[in-house]
């Protein structure tokens, strides 16, 4: 049976609050060294939208924390598949992250790249919903906050599907 789906985020919506952001992290970096890491796979279409509404270069690196699985629920047990390459020691590094859910991988992240040295570790992330949050992470830049809901699209998945959908919508018949 397909997904029951009501969308959330309007394509819309989300241009606008990527440049807002945008807006807010210029003024907060520009002209330092910032380092841009995405989470993989979930952040790589808000990243790469949110670095081309910056009015300045910067570097992007990428690392792969699996918690998930192919399913709808955490595993529970927390990993890095595939770590930063740049060398953080010293720099501005801004995670950007999908969603923060239950906190238990930002969590992890967060510390895993603290042990690189940063100059300074902030954090934007495209959704914050709140509705099972185990552990409470610093969050300086949050696109939308949502109460509740199973979300895809716009990089969020299910099982790996629905990441290409370009609004964010909660399944209802999960």
């Amino acid at each position: 049976m397909p997904a029951e789906k009501r969308c959330l985020i309007s394509r819309a919506d989300i241009a606008r609050r990527v440049k807002e952001l945008a807006t807010q992290i210029s003024k907060d970096y520009e002209g330092r060294d910032l380092v841009m890491v995405g989470v993989l796979k979930g952040a790589f279409i808000f990243l790469a939208d949110l670095v081309r509404a910056l009015p300045f270069p910067v570097e992007v690196d990428f690392v792969r924390v699996k918690s998930y699985g192919a399913g709808t629920t955490s595993s529970g047990e927390i990993k890095v598949t595939k770590d930063v390459e740049e060398v953080l020691q010293g720099r501005d590094v801004l995670i950007v992250e999908d969603i923060v859910d239950l906190g238990l991988t930002l969590d992890f992240l967060r510390q895993h790249l603290l042990a690189h040295q940063p100059r300074s570790l902030k954090i934007c992330c495209l959704i914050d919903k709140k509705e099972r949050r185990q552990v409470e992470v610093p969050l300086d830049y949050v696109g939308f906050p949502v109460a509740k809901g199973f979300l895809v699209g716009y990089g969020l998945d299910c099982g790996e599907k629905n990441r290409t959908w370009p609004e964010v919508y909660e399944l209802l018949n999960i």
